[in-house]
């Protein structure tokens, strides 16, 4: 049966997009072996990472509680892109950052915790591209087409064609964001709302 317009964006289909994207024909599985495979894989997971990296609202975590082990060491898996101590900029005790797969104290230089119970850390998380939304998913495959037609094809109109597709895709994923977060200039805590002046209102009456 053939596939229909709502199947949704997997890291086969976004290689073929890639490969697309430089004039190169589709495959059916991804073989590794195969270094232009390879390659194009690798300039997707760079494109996954990097944007996940930049912290969103859908893998951004307050207030993830940490437990030290019986050594007294916090573990951080390779999943954790970013992490602070939750509220760190109101409660100065702590100085975090992610040394040797652990958590470590910048202000104490230890990474022995074993006097705690437990520490509170905002955590940026890496997800599989499958698991991704839909937005981020397209922007990452553009990003990466991008690169790959920059590094593989002498022709600067179709890096620049890529370009604009990667811009465009960029502004959907910025406004899904948006509409996700909604996000406050006015600095209100996490999980809390203002809602402004709507003109519209006075004008129904």
């Amino acid at each position: 049966m053939a596939s229909t317009t709502i199947d949704i964006d997997t890291e086969l289909s976004a290689v073929n997009t890639i490969l697309g994207a430089i004039g190169q024909s589709p495959i059916t599985q991804l073989n590794y072996d195969n270094p232009e495979i390879s390659f194009i894989f690798n300039l997707l997971k760079d494109a996954n990472i990097d944007t996940q990296a930049e912290g969103w609202h859908f893998n951004t975590e307050k207030h993830v509680a940490f437990t030290p082990d019986s050594n007294g060491h916090i573990a951080i898996s390779n999943d954790v892109l970013q992490l602070d101590v939750s509220d760190g900029w109101a409660v100065r005790q702590y100085d975090v950052v992610r040394r040797d797969g652990r958590l470590y104290d910048k202000i104490k230089h230890s990474d022995d915790f074993s006097s705690i119970t437990s520490i509170d850390l905002d955590v940026v998380k890496l997800y599989t591209f499958e698991n991704l939304p839909i937005p981020f998913r397209r922007y990452i495959t553009y990003r990466a087409s991008t690169k790959a037609a920059t590094q593989l094809v002498a022709n600067p109109n179709l890096v620049k064609l890529l370009q604009g597709q990667e811009s465009l895709a960029r502004a959907a994923l910025m406004e899904y964001e948006c509409n996700q977060g909604n996000h406050s200039m006015f600095g209100f805590p996490e999980n809390t709302v203002y809602q402004t002046y709507q003109p519209w209102r006075n004008l129904r009456r």
